[in-house]
């Protein structure tokens, strides 16, 4: 489902110091246990810089955004020297496919294809194993555990979305590349969690707007899991770096989790701006219970939806997961922030 409204060297001092590359542990036979070096933006240069004026400037890769790039690690890798690994296999674009040199990943920036590719590799890798941080997969049963398909720079719009039928990813390429922004490819992936638990979910205007919705707060939670929670840009603001392309306002954001919609006053029946009710209630959840527990009990509560859950349906069901993980203390916090948005 499309993200939107349906939208030089680096300094020194700006590199995470990582290991090129890890084998595997001798005797292993994990095929998804290599690593290798690559460079990303963590999450976007506009919340690591704080700098609203930054453009995409045709992808140009200029001065202002050096400080932006980071050396990070790429786990589950299946050590073939492409961007296939457990949980995301990156499929072809417009550029040649990315492969390391010498064990790692070249530092590429963002007027080469391949950072786009290593981007979409890392923030997929990075939202599950957010998921698996949680307990997924072990103390829980498993959540979206499988590979998917990221297609990167193979759509010309500016948009991004989720294919059900195929387990895939499309982010495009229209104004910033939408890869460039870890809190975009988080967002799809979200859509990939839902599908994961309750396969084809999103079937109706409410269930689509918690599509919406929890894609935009699992990219938050996740970037700010990530990368720590920025403090030169709003964390509520989602995809400030990408949403400079379409947006005028300052601080940028493609949508915010802290808005002031209640139900059913400002439902217009449009996914994207009806999720914003749903998003609001989730960071409320967040703000009284923890990054750990509310987003615990909010993926958990997902495992009873039915995939045309209604708000109300949903939130009695993200209530009884508080209660049964946390407790009465849990689901009254759960409840009031339902309770806040008018779906309780």
């Amino acid at each position: 489902m499309a993200h939107r409204t349906l939208a030089a060297a680096v300094a020194a001092a700006a590199i995470l110091s990582v290991a090129a590359t890890a084998a595997p542990a001798v005797g292993s036979s994990n095929r998804w246990a290599h690593a290798a070096a690559g460079t990303v933006f963590l999450p976007n240069p506009v919340q690591q810089l704080g700098d609203e004026s930054l453009i995409d400037a045709k992808d140009a890769d200029y001065a202002a955004l050096a400080p932006a790039y980071r050396r990070v690690t790429l786990s589950h890798l299946d050590g073939s020297g492409t961007l296939t690994g457990q949980y995301v296999a990156v499929k072809s674009s417009t550029g040649a496919a990315a492969r390391t040199v010498d064990g790692a990943f070249p530092a590429w920036h963002r007027d080469a294809d391949q950072f786009e590719q290593v981007m979409g590799y890392y923030w997929v890798t990075s939202a599950q194993e957010y998921l698996q941080h949680l307990g997924f997969g072990s103390a829980l049963r498993p959540v979206n555990e499988r590979q998917i398909a990221l297609r990167v720079d193979q759509y010309g719009g500016d948009n991004s979305f989720f294919r059900g039928d195929k387990a895939n990813i499309t982010v495009g390429k229209g104004g910033v590349d939408d890869a460039e922004d870890g809190e975009v490819v988080v967002h799809e992936y979200g859509h990939s969690v839902q599908d994961g638990q309750v396969p084809g979910f999103g079937t109706t205007l409410e269930s689509g707007a918690i599509g919406e919705a929890f894609g935009d707060y699992l990219a938050v939670v996740v970037t700010s899991w990530r990368a720590g929670a920025p403090t030169k840009t709003p964390e509520a603001c989602v995809a400030d770096w990408d949403s400079t392309s379409y947006t005028r306002t300052v601080p940028h954001c493609l949508r915010r989790l802290d808005g002031t919609k209640t139900y059913p006053a400002d439902v217009v029946g449009e996914v994207h701006a009806d999720g914003e009710i749903w998003s609001r209630a989730l960071w409320d959840i967040r703000r009284a219970l923890g990054d750990t527990k509310a987003s615990t009990l909010i993926v958990e509560a997902q495992f009873a939806f039915a995939p045309d859950t209604t708000f109300r349906a949903a939130a009695l069901d993200t209530v009884a997961a508080a209660q049964r993980l946390y407790g009465s203390s849990a689901a009254k916090a759960v409840t009031a922030a339902f309770h806040a948005r008018g779906i309780l």
